[in-house]
């Protein structure tokens, strides 16, 4: 995972979070509404966007690495949000996956569309059999998210996250290459 794989998409592009993207991490991870369900505090200040770009960038350098994806508008290289796998386990061939996107964003299919392409890359260039997705109950946006692409809901992970000062429930979802919903080509 040495070249960063962009991906292309209908109306987007897939592609590195670089330094000149912190502003706009800036904007979305420091939406408090936005981020309510994200697992993190809010940003506040450009210097933690900086380092959180330095953070996606470490992810594809881990013994269990990871890509995070930018998410931008084929006409705009602005960034509206970002998604990616991580904590990949080769041995089991099983990973994590994240995302967030920007409110002005939401509700247009934006997000599908992205982890569509992501999916797609991890089961076909990191051999994926399983894909996880931790989401908080009362996300339900992301639950219909989820569900959508055919995750299965595995159970209830007790206190399993602590933002925002207090301890969250979450909901453990698993994708099987098996259960992948997308045709083949």
């Amino acid at each position: 995972m040495s070249d960063f794989p962009t991906l292309q998409t209908q109306r987007l592009q897939l592609r590195e979070i670089t330094a000149a993207d912190a502003p706009a991490l800036l904007a979305i991870h420091g939406d408090a509404q936005a981020m309510r369900w994200f697992g993190n505090e809010p940003l506040t200040e450009l210097q933690q966007a900086e380092k959180l770009v330095d953070v996606f960038a470490a992810w594809r350098k881990l013994p269990n690495p990871g890509v995070r994806w930018g998410i931008a508008l084929h006409d705009s290289d602005a960034l509206i949000g970002s998604c990616g796998i991580f904590k990949w386990n080769r041995g089991w061939r099983c990973c994590t996956l994240g995302y967030e996107l920007a409110q002005h964003a939401w509700g247009q299919g934006y997000m599908h569309e992205a982890l569509t392409a992501a999916l797609d890359w991890g089961f076909e260039h990191m051999a994926l059999n399983r894909i996880e997705a931790q989401v908080h109950p009362d996300n339900a946006a992301s639950l219909k998210s989820v569900e959508k692409l055919g995750f299965v809901l595995e159970g209830r992970i007790r206190q399993a996250g602590f933002w925002l000062g207090q301890y969250h429930d979450l909901l453990q979802y698993g994708l099987l290459r098996s259960d992948y919903p997308r045709p083949t080509p």
